[in-house]
């Protein structure tokens, strides 16, 4: 549910707001104050040749036996698992006694630039903006635990790229880049003044990569090539109406049988997959019968469409939405589109877990600081319909594998992500208990996150 309602922003933001100068003098141009979140994390950051960490019980990510053995990180790698490791001269040791050690979270729906910034931050103002909310979204995201996460939609492939290099600390991204919607489809965010526009004209949004509005099948083709230059790991087409954008009814099938295969075969040919925003059922149907790998929400699906989810091998990216305190804040319009999504969200995750579906762990956060701080709490959320041990597989083993759909596209091909295995990446968390038979340890990771290590380095220690 990528959506900002940017549509109506400048419509009803610009009178209703406090604004405050962005220049020394009040008669220049003004934007509504924006809230900009707190910055979670600590100012901790330490790289070892080698760091080893004893006496943890070990959760691999993928089976539920824990295991009692020590870990040696060396550079940005898991190099050795055993009893009783041999520690190496300068190492860096931790007594990790009375925790278990696991795998860095994984957020399979995540959106850098739009889960802390406010829709007005993002309306009024330019991608060097964004990017540096977007900084500070990734920063927190990593305090949490969060060391990867795929991003489903909007101007990310800068934050990816500074992030890889060191310019800015947060979680690995795998980026679609902008989603790819129809006129008039769940990512169309201009006002209704900016249409008719002239055929090969784009919209600001679209130069600064918010979306790409794209009809017909060479326009396709076009696009989703463009995202893939530009370093996209898959492709997001926005295939069903949404919740909180504008034009689009929850009910409706976008994308035609020929666009939608047009930009799957595009993307299969360099070897990645399409995954597409679809609630209703029509628009998962839709999806899964013109190649789509992934389906985002599924909410309104049958059971029937779920069973053809699992007979095709397609991944549900399925978030924990409920009329609960994580909800959206919503028009009344809004509101009764949300009902629709709340209320298929407990029969969709015990279908599919019935059936055996591959099914991925993803928040969807936007616009609210707030709300993206419960990221960790959104996922403890799972043991309504998952055990401890399921929900901890699903957002580590499991999105993992979900990962690797994007084939020799991976920003990270050194070794595994989401596994504590040898030759994996050492993104690793030490939780001060065992979230195995008390999940609710990971919805507050300032409590219990003793230590958050992504790629070798600690970004957090905090060992009583």
């Amino acid at each position: 549910m990528q959506n900002c309602p940017l549509t109506l922003l400048l419509c009803t933001t610009i009178a209703a707001a406090p604004v405050v100068a962005i220049a020394h003098d009040s008669n220049h141009a003004v934007v509504p104050a924006g809230v900009v979140g707190d910055v979670e994390t600590t100012n901790v950051k330490m790289r070892f040749d080698n760091v080893v960490i004893r006496n943890a019980q070990v959760f691999n990510g993928c089976d539920e036996e824990l295991a009692d053995v020590d870990v040696l990180v060396s550079g940005h790698l898991i190099s050795q698992i055993g009893a009783n490791i041999e520690t190496p001269d300068g190492a860096f040791e931790i007594d990790a006694e009375g925790h278990t050690l696991i795998p860095g979270l994984i957020d399979a729906h995540w959106h850098g630039v739009f889960a802390e910034a406010t829709i007005a931050q993002l309306a009024l103002t330019g991608e060097g903006y964004w990017n540096l909310l977007a900084a500070k979204a990734q920063n927190n995201a990593l305090s949490r635990g969060f060391t990867t996460v795929r991003d489903v939609a909007g101007p990310m492939f800068d934050i990816a790229r500074a992030t890889d290099e060191g310019l800015i600390d947060g979680p690995r991204v795998f980026a679609s880049g902008p989603a790819l919607s129809i006129t008039a489809g769940h990512q169309d965010f201009r006002i209704t003044r900016d249409v008719p526009q002239p055929i090969g004209q784009l919209h600001s949004f679209e130069t600064n990569n918010m979306f790409y509005i794209t009809d017909g099948v060479p326009d396709v083709l076009k696009r989703v090539r463009e995202n893939l230059m530009q370093g996209a790991t898959h492709i997001k087409l926005m295939a069903g109406g949404g919740v909180t954008s504008a034009y689009d009814p929850i009910h409706t099938i976008q994308f035609t049988d020929e666009e939608f295969q047009a930009a799957v075969e595009a993307t299969e040919a360099w070897g990645t997959y399409v995954t597409t925003h679809a609630i209703n059922d029509e628009a998962v149907r839709h999806s899964v019968e013109n190649g789509a790998r992934s389906v985002e929400h599924g909410h309104m699906a049958t059971r029937e469409t779920l069973q053809m989810m699992k007979d095709e091998d397609v991944w549900l990216s399925m978030q924990p939405f409920l009329a609960d305190e994580d909800a959206p804040a919503l028009n009344d319009f809004q509101k009764q589109k949300y009902q629709s999504v709340t209320d298929g969200t407990d029969f969709v995750y015990r279908t599919a877990k019935e059936l055996g579906l591959k099914i991925a762990f993803g928040t969807d956060t936007l616009f609210s600081a707030d709300l993206a701080e419960r990221q960790g709490a959104v996922l403890a959320k799972m043991e309504r319909w998952f055990t401890p041990y399921e929900t901890l597989k699903m957002a580590t083993c499991d999105n993992a594998e979900l990962l690797k759909m994007s084939g020799e596209l991976t920003p990270y091909p050194l070794g595994p992500l989401g596994v504590i295995e040898e030759g994996a990446y050492a993104d690793l968390i030490l939780v001060n208990g065992n979230p195995l038979e008390n999940l609710q340890l990971i919805s507050d990771p300032k409590a219990n996150f003793g230590v958050i290590m992504k790629d070798g380095v600690i970004y957090k220690y905090d060992m009583k």
